[in-house]
């Protein structure tokens, strides 16, 4: 992806910044800013730093599940709507695309569960999730944040991770070009859903997640379908 530039190297994986990621932390360091002083710009930019420092591990989740069946992950590219890590092959098997599905996840609750056992540890009681959010400390707000990327990347919107689990289930049986198909069709429907949505409420992120996931299905079908055109495997 064009204009995006290595901050740091894990494990022979290269971690990316697009450019727009850094307008992001602009705009949440100003809100901070105009809310509450100096104080304020730097508890946004602690609070999104963490927020993306989750999603990297939830990333890595992903990647160390790949490699353990031999495909490499070059890099992780942060982007304001989340980051995204390349493989540089499918999965050869649906149960392979299906344990690397839930890996990520699985990375999310146990960030999730660590913070809530330590906030409970302190004898706080917190709300695993709020749409509420002022007066909340960082950690909980960021146990709050990770509760809801658990549940919101387990949505079955192709090609988001539980679009793959869906995919990896269909491909069990139908195999792979048709299982894209209809996890493609079942992606990009809900995202027209959560665009209209996104559109209506005034949610930008939403909006922009939603066409991310439209386009994100149809790229991945393109390349299934071409794919399957080389092979001659109508499955």
């Amino acid at each position: 992806m064009r204009w995006s530039y290595r901050i740091i190297r894990i494990a022979g994986t290269d971690v990316k910044m697009h450019v727009t990621f850094l307008l992001l932390l602009a705009f949440r360091a100003l809100g901070g800013y105009q809310e509450g002083g100096t104080s304020g710009l730097a508890t946004e930019l602690v609070f999104t730093t963490g927020i993306f420092l989750c999603i990297v591990l939830h990333e890595f989740g992903h990647i160390f599940m790949a490699r353990r069946f031999g495909i490499r992950t070059p890099d992780v590219i942060l982007l304001p709507i989340g980051g995204v890590a390349r493989l540089e092959r499918m999965p050869s098997e649906p149960r392979q695309e299906f344990l690397i599905a839930l890996a990520g996840p699985a990375v999310t609750l146990g960030i999730a569960a660590v913070l809530y056992g330590y906030l409970r540890a302190w004898g706080l009681h917190p709300p695993l999730l709020s749409l509420e959010l002022d007066g909340r400390s960082i950690t909980t707000a960021l146990m709050q944040v990770n509760v809801f990327l658990l549940l919101f990347n387990l949505i079955p919107a192709f090609p988001m991770d539980g679009g793959r689990v869906l995919r990896s289930l269909l491909a069990m049986r139908l195999g792979l070009l048709p299982a894209t198909r209809i996890a493609a069709r079942i992606g990009q429907t809900l995202a027209i859903v959560a665009g209209v949505y996104g559109f209506q409420s005034h949610a930008t992120m939403l909006v922009l997640i939603a066409i991310f996931v439209f386009l994100g299905a149809g790229t991945e079908l393109n390349a299934v379908e071409l794919r399957a055109a080389r092979t001659g495997d109508g499955r």
